[in-house]
C-alpha cells in the first residue's frame, strides 16, 4: 500500500540523519524499499498521468519538512538536514504529521503567509488540505475526476432524452472532432440514412477518403445484445466494409467483445462511458466554465 505524505515524512528525516547531502531520486528508490512498495505501486500514477503517486508524495513530504525549517535545499534536486532536523530526531519521535509542524516557528510563519494571500473563505480551504492525507495534486486531480463523474452521468442522461436525429448530429461532430469523415457536408450526407431509428451509414476514415468506416449508433437503455453486434458484422460483411464503430448509450455484455475478436472485420464498440470520455476529450457538447493552471518551476530556465 503507497503510505500517504505524512507517513513519508519522519522516515524520509531519519534517512537523512547522516548529514549527507541526498538526491531526490536516491531517496524515493530508498522510501520505497523502507516501505516495501511493489512495481505496481512505484509505477502508479495520479489520475493526469503526469507523475508517479509516490514520487509526488515524497515531494510534499520533504516540501513541507523544509517548511518547517528540518531540512534544507542548496541545490536543484538535492536536499540535507538541518540542525534543528538532527535535535528534532534526538526526540525519538514515533510520528511526525504536519500537525506536529505547527511546534515550529518556520512552518508557522508559512502557513500564515498563505493564509494572508487567500480570502477569508479559503483559510479554511487551505487549513484542510494542510492537514490531510492527500497532497494538494491528489486532492485537485480527485476533485476533478469526481466533478467529470458526476457530469458524465448527467451528460449521458442528457444524450438519451435527445431525438434520434439530434443523436446522429451528435454523433457526426463527435467523428469530425477526432478527425473521421472528411467535411462536414460529407459525413452528414454518409450518416443517418437508415429507418431503424439509429445511425446507418458510412464515414471516410481520412480526409482523402483512403478507407471508409460502417457506423452505427443506438440508444440503448439496457445492455446491448450480442445479436446486435453479430447483425452489425454481418451488415459490414454485405457492403464489402472491413472497418466498423458501433456506438451506444448503455453497455455492451462480455460476449460482444469476446465476437468481436473472433472475427476478421475491426469492430470498436463504444459504451457510454466511453462515447462521455470522447465528447471530454474533443470538447463536444461541452463548454469550459473554468481553467486551472497548474505550474511548476521550469529547471532548464534556472539553469546557469
Amino acid at each position: 500500500m503507497i503510505p500517504d505524505y505524512q507517513t513519508i515524512m519522519l522516515p524520509l528525516l531519519k534517512l537523512t540523519s547522516d548529514n549527507e547531502v541526498h538526491k531526490f531520486r536516491e531517496v524515493i528508490d530508498a522510501l520505497a524499499i523502507h516501505f516495501k512498495l511493489t512495481d505496481e505501486e512505484k509505477k502508479e500514477l495520479l489520475p493526469s498521468g503526469n507523475q508517479a503517486i509516490f514520487d509526488n508524495r515524497v515531494g510534499w513530504a520533504r516540501f513541507y519538512l523544509t517548511k518547517a525549517g528540518l531540512l534544507k535545499s542548496e541545490k536543484r534536486g538535492t536536499h540535507q538536514i538541518t540542525e534543528q532536523g538532527v535535535n528534532f530526531l534526538k526526540t525519538n519521535p514515533i510520528d511526525l504529521r504536519t500537525k506536529d509542524l505547527e511546534n515550529f516557528k518556520d512552518f508557522r510563519d508559512f502557513t500564515i503567509s498563505i493564509r494572508k494571500k487567500n480570502e477569508s473563505d479559503a483559510k479554511d480551504s487551505q487549513k484542510e488540505t494542510i492537514e490531510t492525507e492527500e497532497t494538494p495534486e491528489e486532492s485537485l486531480e480527485y476533485a476533478y475526476q469526481k466533478l467529470k463523474f458526476d457530469l458524465s452521468r448527467d451528460l449521458l442522461d442528457t444524450i438519451k432524452s435527445c431525438s434520434p436525429f439530434f443523436f446522429e448530429n451528435l454523433v457526426i461532430d463527435l467523428l469530425i472532432k477526432m478527425g473521421y469523415g472528411g467535411s462536414r457536408i460529407d459525413a452528414g450526407k454518409a450518416i443517418g440514412k437508415s429507418s431503424d431509428g439509429g445511425i446507418d451509414g458510412i464515414i471516410k476514415e481520412d480526409k482523402l477518403g483512403l478507407d471508409i468506416i460502417y457506423i452505427q449508433a443506438k440508444r440503448w437503455n439496457n445492455t446491448v445484445p450480442v445479436r446486435e453486434i453479430r447483425d452489425f458484422a454481418g451488415a459490414l460483411l454485405s457492403k464489402k466494409a472491413r472497418k466498423g464503430i458501433f456506438i451506444s448509450t448503455s453497455t455492451f455484455p462480455k460476449s460482444a467483445y469476446e465476437f468481436i475478436s473472433s472475427i476478421e472485420h475491426k469492430i470498436i464498440l463504444i459504451d457510454g462511458e466511453k462515447l462521455t470520455d470522447l465528447m471530454f476529450e474533443f470538447n463536444v457538447g461541452l463548454s469550459t466554465q473554468s481553467n486551472y493552471e497548474v505550474k511548476k518551476i521550469d529547471s532548464d530556465y534556472f539553469d546557469e
